[in-house]
């Protein structure tokens, strides 16, 4: 068994990991030449101001007494610059909000496994071609764009990280640090002359990151008065800016301006996904280079927002976030950045019209570059009788409208270039996206395979071994034939050669490889396969139909709860009537009756909100003390019961229940000290972190007895979720937990009810390893069932309360009694063990269901592996490498417990 347990790992791991090669491969390439113009620039310098998590309305909109919460942006709209809304796209994160901006491309979907507070992969940027520049506001933004680039003409000026702090009485200070650092700079720059020299060259840029907003939201969300006095700063800090910037350079007419925003936020203060408050942000850009505002009558836009914010008259151009970079390039005469997928938006251009004709083609001769270089190397790599190229722009069509363009432009038909230009750029990208997933069907195949053959394998194990299905024939063990071995032999073989003559990396060998050896076991069984075959011929066909149709809806209804939650609510409402398909009922009705009762308030949860719902700390209040009463109520049964108990047993559980009432303390003193700004006390943040350490401790100094043991655990774990909860999630542990104890007692009945004659009491069964392997049973069709109700189980566990979607939107106010100052991993751990917490009941739980129903483990677990790569299966096709983090994250997450079960 452990043998197979460390091959099943291995496979599982290769099944996992290949979907960074199939899904998550960067799209970016290297080697294209830069790109630009050679006509003069309007603008020497570039000042881009980004503020994070601003939504276009709050900025754009009147407040309640008629007036702009940004006069002064306003005013730009109105009489000096253009003005729209920059549409972003998910995943609406600060770091590809920013790539996008500045690097002119869209998140490398690679990225989804190599953390988030650096691009993982090389990338050029606007920053990077320009001649020098300064960047002021977050080291989580600023160092992503000043590491690796070439040459050393990027500075940075940064504060603290430990400054961005949910919980700070003022988290303005990070704008104002900002604006007042860089007013320190120019005033140090007019006595340093290398510096002020260095100012006034042409090609440089000034870039100011503006954090408080963010903060702001995520603290007290968008409406929040702190929120909109924040945008008043900025809106003050930025008229500041713009008036010392003209007086440092003389009013020389040569500075372009661009303000914006990475991403929006939710109206409770999130982002990551892809809802318009999310994906709509402010892009207001004006002076060198820039038109200047277009008065009009009427403007065709779907929505209304031009009403809403009094702009009916002042034309509105939207624009992609990627396209921002190729505009700012264009402003200052930089090559355009290599990895730009941005398309330059002409309209917002102030310039003639052989500049804007000039500037679209270099536009479109970057893109396809990237096509080119793209091609190239799948060409290289792939035998030519094999290569299928992107058939709408081939080498001649290129070259076709290249010319084209060229000619126009020369005859000065700059109208007719310009569309052939845009033709070849949207052209380019869909032969980049062609050759992106060009290996994509190919390698998806031999992985379906290897899952196929996998699958297989692990249920002729369990008719092998753990079932009584009817032998026939010979009970020798054949060994294999000759003529299998050197087939499958011969077939690795030729495998092998193919993937070595084409150069592909070493990893599609595992992939391509591993479905051998595999598929060879599976026909190695071929006994085991005749026997199964006798077997099914021999049972009648309407059970067999049945059968199938009912382990069918099982699997696709557990493949649907990841979707669409209610899914768990139809579960768990079937199974609150078993006990009356079973005759359990007459048998067992207090057992049944509590059975139903927690089947049906569990069945509550999923249809709650996942996100958006507003924090109630009296829900949380209310768990703890339910939890405190039913633990009183135990405590006074087991002195009853337990002469021993006061002694021996009863300083743990007082000491359990005394962290259970310091976590109900924590969470409430915690939450009043913010509303008040007073920020995160010590003294609750260090009771946090003990309960959180002693939590993982003090379970195993309870007695063995299953009973005690459980609760124990659940007790310790019900003192760190309280402190992670934020509504009435805190309520789901106990409400689980109680159908879990159900559960126990049920499927002690059933196995009563089957003729087993051996029943151990649930109080006298002990956690303890010393399995007596004569009285393990062989597995029926009934296991199936408790195979199934486990992952039901685990599968209810992770997505009750959308647990899931609230890492991938990531809330942070769940982690407040811990830390408030930014820590992603920290942070992300913490709501990683709160997941993980209903998880562990369920296993414990589920372990001693197989202690009371005397249950082979291997043949339980088998049954597990099956079910859950079944699942895997149907995920596999899933997996997204588009979309928010919540889309991406998700699906990778729904792939990889149920293709990985091995966990359990």
């Amino acid at each position: 068994m452990l043998l197979f347990f460390i091959l099943g790992l291995l496979v599982h791991f290769v099944f996992f990991a290949s979907i960074f090669d199939i899904y998550f491969t960067s799209p970016l390439v290297h080697g294209m030449t830069p790109q630009f113009t050679s006509l003069p620039p309007p603008a020497r310098r570039l000042v881009l101001f980004v503020a994070d998590g601003l939504r276009a309305d709050s900025l754009y909109e009147l407040d309640e007494n008629g007036d702009s919460r940004a006069p002064f942006i306003r005013n730009i709209i109105m009489h000096e610059g253009s003005w729209g809304i920059s549409h972003t796209r998910v995943p609406t994160e600060s770091r590809p909000g920013h790539v996008a901006l500045i690097a002119g491309f869209y998140e490398d979907v690679s990225a989804v496994a190599k953390g988030w507070k650096e691009n993982p992969v090389e990338f050029d940027s606007l920053l990077n071609e320009s001649k020098y520049t300064w960047g002021w506001g977050s080291p989580d933004i600023l160092s992503m764009f000043a590491k690796d680039v070439s040459g050393d003409h990027v500075f940075i000026h940064t504060y603290d990280a430990d400054d961005e702090d949910f919980g700070a009485h003022d988290v303005t200070k990070l704008d104002t640090w900002v604006f007042d650092n860089v007013k320190e700079f120019f005033r140090a720059a007019r006595n340093n002359q290398s510096l002020f020299s260095k100012l006034n060259e042409e090609k440089i840029v000034f870039f100011l990151h503006l954090l408080g907003i963010d903060t702001n939201g995520h603290a007290h969300r968008p409406s929040s008065r702190e929120y909109k006095d924040n945008i008043k700063i900025v809106d003050a800090g930025i008229k500041e800016m713009v008036s010392m910037f003209k007086h440092f350079y003389g009013n020389d007419g040569k500075t372009a301006f661009v303000f914006t925003a990475d991403h929006g936020m939710t109206d409770w203060g999130v982002h990551g996904a892809g809802h318009p408050s999310e994906t709509l942000t402010p892009f207001v850009t004006w002076g060198a280079g820039i038109k200047y505002p277009q008065n009009v009558s009427t403007q065709q836009f779907e929505d209304a927002f031009l009403k809403e914010w009094k702009l009916e008259n002042w034309k509105r151009q939207d624009i992609n976030q990627a396209d921002i970079a190729p505009l700012m390039a264009s402003l200052i005469g930089v090559p355009f950045p290599l990895n730009s997928v941005g398309i330059l938006p002409l309209d917002y251009l102030n310039n003639t019209d052989l500049f804007k004709a000039e500037s679209i083609f270099t536009n479109a001769i970057q893109i396809l570059e990237q096509f080119k270089v793209k091609m190239t190397q799948k060409k290289e790599v792939t035998l030519s009788f094999l290569f299928t190229p992107f058939k709408l722009l081939s080498e001649s069509k290129q070259h076709n409208i290249l010319r084209k363009a060229r000619s126009y432009i020369k005859q000065r038909k700059y109208d007719e270039a310009i569309s052939l230009c845009k033709e070849l750029i949207h052209l380019a990208l869909k032969g980049l996206s062609y050759y992106h997933t060009y290996d994509r069907f190919f390698l998806g195949i031999t992985v379906v395979l290897g899952f196929v053959g996998w699958t297989s394998y692990a249920s002729l194990l369990i008719l092998k071994f753990h079932s009584n299905l009817p032998r026939g024939g010979s009970k020798e063990v054949k060994k294999p034939s000759r003529l299998l071995q050197y087939s499958f032999v011969a077939i690795g073989v030729l495998v092998a050669f193919f993937l070595l003559i084409q150069a592909y990396p070493w990893t599609y060998y595992i992939y391509c490889l591993l479905p051998v050896p595999i598929w060879y076991a599976v026909l190695r069984e071929f006994q085991v396969i005749q026997d199964l075959v006798a077997s099914l011929l021999s049972c009648p066909p309407s059970h067999f139909v049945g059968y199938l149709l009912v382990s069918t809806l099982g699997i696709e209804v557990l493949v649907l709860s990841f979707f669409y939650r209610y899914m768990l609510t139809a579960g768990l409402i079937a199974f609150a009537g078993w006990p009356f398909i079973t005759q359990l009922w007459t048998r067992a009705k207090r057992t049944s009756l509590n059975w139903i009762f927690f089947s049906l308030l569990l069945a509550v949860f999923p249809l709650m909100p996942v996100v958006g719902r507003k924090p109630d700390i009296s829900l949380v209040m209310t768990a703890g003390l339910l939890v405190l009463l039913l633990s009183l109520f135990v405590v006074a049964s087991l002195t009853k019961r337990k002469d021993s108990f006061v002694n021996e047993e009863l300083p743990l559980h007082l000491l359990q229940m005394l962290s259970m009432v310091l976590s109900m303390y924590v969470v409430y003193s915690t939450d009043n000290s913010l509303l008040k700004k007073q920020g995160l006390p010590l003294i609750n943040q260090i009771i946090s972190w003990i309960i959180l350490a002693s939590s993982f401790v003090l379970p195993l100094l309870s007695p063995p007895i299953l009973f005690e043991r459980l609760f124990s655990i659940l007790l310790s774990l019900m003192s760190t979720y309280i402190l992670l909860s934020r509504g009435y999630e805190a309520l789901f542990p106990l409400v689980l937990s109680c159908l879990m104890f159900a559960w126990i007692h049920m499927e002690q009945e059933t196995l009563q009810q089957s003729g087993v004659s051996c029943k151990q009491k649930v109080n006298s069964i002990q956690f303890i390893y010393n399995t007596d392997l004569t009285q393990l049973r062989q597995l029926c069709l009934d296991d199936i069932r408790r195979a199934f109700f486990l992952v039901f189980f685990l599968v209810t566990a992770f997505f009750g309360t959308g647990n899931i979607a609230s890492v991938n939107s990531f809330d942070v106010t769940s982690v407040y009694c811990f830390l408030t100052v930014f820590s992603p991993f920290i942070m992300g751990a913490l709501m990683m063990w709160k997941i993980l917490i209903p998880f562990v009941l369920v296993m414990c739980a589920f372990e001693a269901v197989q202690l009371t129903t005397q249950l082979s483990s291997k043949g339980l677990f088998l049954m597990v592996l099956v079910i859950s790569d079944i699942m895997a299966l149907h995920f596999f096709f899933l997996v997204r490498d588009y979309g928010s983090w919540l889309d991406i994250g998700t699906s990778v997450i729904f792939y990889s417990p149920h293709g990985f079960p091995l966990s359990t």
